[in-house]
């Protein structure tokens, strides 16, 4: 099917708002729940989640039965997609986050990607737990095709117990009076059936709207109102308190309408500026996996010169670092993520 490239300007752009707030945090400190940043920093990855389940929405519903060849030919093509980048950035981050000290479990836990399931708290390369979460929704995907294709109130009431408990992690669960320092709140952030109701909800995006079409101004009032609501939605303190209570329901509503409106905006950018975001939005993933590392080995660089040759300031490790991630984000999505992507497609996929 033809690629959303809409949603990749939108893809690309949330990666590259992961990694700005990242590098800057990392400098100046944690965001408050007031700062444009500390949202992007958070919501950005709730983005991830949506796209992702309108995109396999698009890309598989029709298509699948679901039966038991398509069920193991779309697990297949996702292994080939998500774990061999997972492997180099996790094998990296061991030696350069890690000293080269890893427990035999961790490890096993981390290359299979089983983390997400039983240990989602413990990724080893940064920001790896958002991928634990993606490696369990698929597990949920063809359920949901299957429910909805064969019985569509059983496909009413899962969607039901999933927002419930999404209801139940925000009202409940997650403690507005603590902050991402405490390991057993990251824990309860990081499980992904509190994170699950996202990717069902781009789910639902591609399902209802698929045949409805909007006006460009229709569109953009979505888009407009979400980035309102995104902005400018009254919250302040740490924050934890951008992932609980109604401030969590509105900020995920924003989500909704922004990825909606993307969904559905047609328009075309100048030819340089359309190639620009494409190619980010598809190196995406490389962006989000490689940047921790990248900000890393960039100040172990900028010291070395800082110490031996002459001293330089934070914002030139800051401007390196975002220029050497996206530059080597895009040759490690051409040469090698692309390399695993069409192996797969040639492996595994089904002639009739």
């Amino acid at each position: 099917m033809g690629r959303l490239h809409n949603l990749d300007y939108l893809r690309g752009l949330a990666a590259f708002g992961i990694m700005i707030f990242h590098y800057l945090s990392w400098t100046t400190g944690e965001f408050s729940s007031e700062s444009f940043m500390g949202r992007v920093g958070l919501y950005g990855v709730s983005i991830f989640y949506v796209l992702s389940g309108l995109t396999l929405f698009y890309v598989y519903h029709d298509r699948m039965k679901p039966d038991m060849a398509d069920v193991l030919d779309f697990f297949k093509k996702r292994i080939f997609r998500i774990l061999p980048l997972l492997w180099i950035a996790t094998i990296i981050s061991i030696f350069v986050f890690q000293g080269g000290y890893v427990t035999p479990k961790s490890l096993f836990l981390n290359l299979t990607g089983l983390f997400g399931f039983v240990q989602w708290d413990s990724s080893i390369a940064t920001g790896a737990w958002s991928i634990g979460n993606e490696l369990v929704f698929y597990v949920f995907f063809p359920f949901f095709i299957l429910l909805y294709k064969k019985f569509k109130p059983g496909f009413v009431v899962f969607a039901l117990i999933v927002f419930i408990i999404y209801f139940y992690f925000a009202f409940s669960i997650l403690d507005d009076s603590s902050s991402f320092e405490d390991p057993i709140q990251r824990k309860y952030y990081f499980n992904p059936l509190n994170q699950l109701a996202l990717f069902l909800g781009g789910y639902l995006i591609g399902l209802i709207f698929r045949n409805v079409k909007f006006s460009p101004l229709v569109s953009i009032g979505l888009l407009a109102t979400g980035v309102l609501i995104f902005v400018f939605y009254p919250a302040t303190g740490v924050r934890l308190h951008l992932v609980t209570g109604f401030c969590r329901v509105a900020l995920t509503l924003s989500c909704f309408l922004i990825c909606l409106s993307f969904y559905k905006l047609q328009f075309n950018l100048p030819t340089f500026a359309d190639k620009g975001f494409k190619m980010l939005g598809e190196a995406s993933y490389s962006v989000y996996l490689l940047h921790p590392i990248v900000h890393r080995l960039t100040g172990f660089m900028i010291a070395y010169i800082s110490q031996h040759v002459i001293k330089l300031p934070e914002s030139v490790r800051f401007m390196s670092a975002v220029g050497i991630t996206l530059v080597l984000s895009y040759f490690v999505y051409e040469y090698f993520e692309k390399f695993f992507i069409r192996l797969g497609k040639k492996k595994f996929l089904r002639t009739k």
